[in-house]
């Protein structure tokens, strides 16, 4: 029934019943636009990009300490995060990023709300603003990569530690080392753009044509080169600060060697989606995350560097990373790099 019909049952007295009146005052309370409904519910979406331990973390926090509210997280490998909220742009379903690459935040930050924390208390270099100074993201976590040796499959094979990157494409350490594959892990890419920058573009390329002949394997997963080291099946690694860390803390006998270039790292971060801010159940949940959850879990994980004057100490993980070149770390530059990716 249109509004015509519904003016002519309020108007025309004759045509007018109070049933017909109070089935269009029905009528009108259920038309109630379905945002008003979203507006107070107390349903919250979450996508994360985070592993498994640290989705399991957040999610019993956030049931801790929201017992009345209804809280899902899905998980979705950051590129594919990246595309579902350019495809949903306008009408997601999701209301906070948690744990989003910064790399890729040229391609989807204006799909964020803008946000309005006090940016002071956090380390420069971990901030990322639009063109005109609007933040859309707050820092969470610093993830850096290193290059480790299992000691004993080196002393094993009366093998010396590498000194630098070049040291890595001696043929004596043919077959013992192991990188994941930039196209399908981020640890990987970190590596691929460390060099490139460090490099220059075409140099870096022909070191990987050397280097790739000393490679066990090219690993699908960013944890394969550490587990590859726990079970002897390599002797030196390229591999996640963090994962190399507990594994150390089990007793593997691992070491961090610093080589020449630094670390490669990259930052990743917390986010409203756009027009979502405006539900005050999901500026309390983001609020928590970015004032409380996000230092008590630099307690736990991922400890480096994201506040100016707050720092986070996990026992065995180094304190003094010099850190490499990650400049241009676009989605349009990994795109067109890893097209170049042959190993």
């Amino acid at each position: 029934m249109g509004f015509n019909v519904f003016y002519n049952l309020l108007t025309h007295k004759k045509k007018a019943s109070g049933g017909a009146l109070a089935i269009f005052l029905i009528l009108i309370l259920i038309a109630i636009p379905s945002c008003s409904r979203e507006t107070e519910s107390n349903e919250i979406m979450i996508y994360t990009t985070g592993e498994d331990f640290r989705t399991e973390n957040l999610r019993a926090d956030l049931d801790e300490r929201f017992p009345d509210y209804d809280i899902t997280i899905e998980y979705y490998p950051t590129g594919n995060l990246a595309a579902k909220l350019v495809a949903e742009s306008g009408h997601s379903e999701g209301d906070i990023i948690h744990s989003f690459d910064y790399g890729y935040y040229s391609m989807v930050g204006h799909e964020f709300a803008p946000l309005d924390y006090d940016t002071s208390v956090y380390d420069p270099d971990a901030l990322i603003f639009d063109n005109d100074g609007t933040l859309r993201i707050v820092p969470e976590l610093k993830n850096s990569g290193v290059v480790v040796v299992n000691t004993e499959v080196l002393a094993e094979r009366n093998l010396p530690e590498p000194e630098s990157y070049m040291d890595l494409l001696d043929p004596m350490y043919k077959g013992l080392i192991s990188m994941p594959n930039p196209k399908t892990s981020g640890t990987g890419y970190m590596f691929l753009k460390l060099l490139v920058n460090e490099m220059g573009e075409d140099e870096a390329f022909s070191y990987f044509d050397a280097f790739s002949d000393n490679v066990l394997q090219y690993t699908t997963s960013g944890s394969g080169p550490v587990n590859a080291l726990v079970q002897k099946e390599v002797a030196i690694g390229l591999a996640m600060t963090a994962q190399v860390v507990e594994e150390q803390q089990k007793g593997a006998p691992l070491k961090i060697i610093a080589l020449d270039y630094g670390s490669p790292f990259c930052f990743y971060g917390s986010a409203i989606i756009n027009g979502k801010e405006t539900r005050a159940q999901v500026k309390e949940v983001f609020d928590y995350i970015v004032t409380d959850y996000i230092p008590k879990e630099r307690e736990l994980w991922f400890p480096e560097k994201i506040y100016k004057d707050k720092d986070f100490i996990i026992q065995g993980y180094p304190t003094d990373i010099v850190y490499g070149d990650m400049s241009n770390n676009t989605p349009e530059e990994k795109e067109r790099l890893l097209s170049k990716w042959e190993y």
